[in-house]
């Protein structure tokens, strides 16, 4: 069976998004970069939600994104992505299905099915979700040093959940990647 990772860049007192879902305090560079391919590359299927996917449409597909990061523009608009919501009519995005239901079935579905990891990007409400029903079983936390005060927690569980890490890896720039399993 394939492995379903969460990626989310989170502050160090614990935020993913800023106010106003906001993104700039991101430390993004050439190393980053460099991951961000090497993690792709790895993937086969990547699961969002409704407010990410919304977030990442309006970017990738467009010119200024292509011209400016190639790569990943390419694998991001060709990947197979799968976007779970129940206000959504429609994905329009290249290669995207739409979940509207039975989430727990179709995540289970997927990850039996041949190929790469499975990748969800950002959507906090989807990853609490999923973690309830017990279908994560990695989260890759990029630590930013950076202190927000205010925002969106990127754990939103409602107990407690016991995680182990497995790995480690600083970054020039001062962020971490610091990868947990859970406590199964």
């Amino acid at each position: 069976m394939r492995k379903l990772f969460s990626f989310n860049m989170m502050s160090l007192d614990g935020f993913f998004e800023g106010p106003n879902q906001s993104i700039d305090w991101h430390r993004v560079d050439e190393e980053f970069n460099d991951f961000a391919v090497e993690q792709l590359a790895a993937i086969d299927t990547i699961l969002f939600g409704r407010i990410t996917y919304l977030g990442m449409l309006s970017w990738w597909p467009t010119p200024m994104a292509i011209e400016t990061d190639p790569i990943v523009a390419g694998k991001m608009n060709n990947i197979r992505k799968v976007v779970i919501s129940t206000t959504l009519d429609k994905a329009e995005w290249n290669n995207t299905r739409l979940i509207k239901d039975n989430v727990a079935e179709e995540v289970t579905r997927l990850k039996q099915q041949p190929g790469g990891d499975l990748a969800l990007f950002g959507s906090g409400k989807l990853m609490a979700s999923l973690m309830q029903l017990d279908l994560i079983d990695e989260h890759r936390v990029m630590l930013n040093p950076v202190l927000l005060g205010t925002g969106t927690r990127l754990f939103q569980t409602p107990g407690e959940q016991k995680l182990r890490l497995v790995q480690s890896r600083p970054f020039k720039n001062g962020n971490v990647l610091l990868t947990y399993q859970p406590a199964r």
